[in-house]
């Protein structure tokens, strides 16, 4: 599909035609697209239902210019029109817990939630628990790529930054930690096609 899109993929078309795009066409984000894309993504499944994942849209370009530069001077991340900065924060999840407690379960599940994380976390100190916040906000990260593909929109997960810089760029904690940064648009170029293990390559069946 190309920009032309009219018709959302399914799971398994936004699967199999997902690959990293490092060139975009220069046009801005339709922010309906946008704020679709970040509600699916927020549907991801988390343990406990804790949700530690954040999301910070960079969309100005002179932003987004500073970026690069925290990001060794990668190209893609001016070539988007968004770059969606994934990252943890574990410390505003254990403040807020409650919040992500399910309202059909009232006061008693409030009161769970916050039972819950202080007995799994209390005892851990901000290093160890905003790892575990990670682990949970990776799955959000898969989630994301899926759903910009579904609309139509191309992406590349990058790792390749300085984390501290991009936290002071963005006005971050400290104590958060990063899935990765995700330029995201309408793809100029087509990118290297699919190439991966076979099931019986990576799989042991018991």
């Amino acid at each position: 599909m190309t920009a032309t899109q009219t018709k959302d993929l399914s799971v398994a078309e936004a699967i199999e035609t997902r690959v990293s795009i490092r060139k975009f066409v220069q046009e801005p984000m339709d922010q309906g697209d946008l704020h679709e894309i970040l509600r699916l993504a927020g549907l991801a499944p988390s343990a406990w239902n804790f949700q530690t994942w954040r999301f910070a849209v960079v969309q100005n370009p002179e932003l987004q210019a500073k970026l690069q530069e925290a990001a060794y001077g990668q190209g893609q991340v001016t070539s988007a029109p968004a770059v969606i900065v994934v990252y943890s924060d574990m410390e505003d999840t254990i403040a807020t817990v409650e919040e992500t407690a399910h309202p059909g379960m009232g006061e008693e599940g409030r009161a769970g939630q916050r039972k819950t994380i202080e007995g799994a976390f209390g005892g851990q100190d901000v290093a160890q628990r905003g790892q575990w916040g990670l682990s949970q906000a990776n799955i959000a990260f898969g989630f994301l790529m899926l759903a910009a593909r579904s609309k139509g929109y191309d992406t590349v997960p990058m790792l390749g930054f300085n984390p501290q810089a991009v936290k002071e760029l963005l006005g971050l904690p400290d104590h958060v930690q990063f899935a990765g940064l995700l330029p995201i648009g309408k793809r100029a170029e087509n990118g290297f096609s699919q190439h991966r293990h076979s099931v019986e390559r990576v799989t042991k069946f018991y």
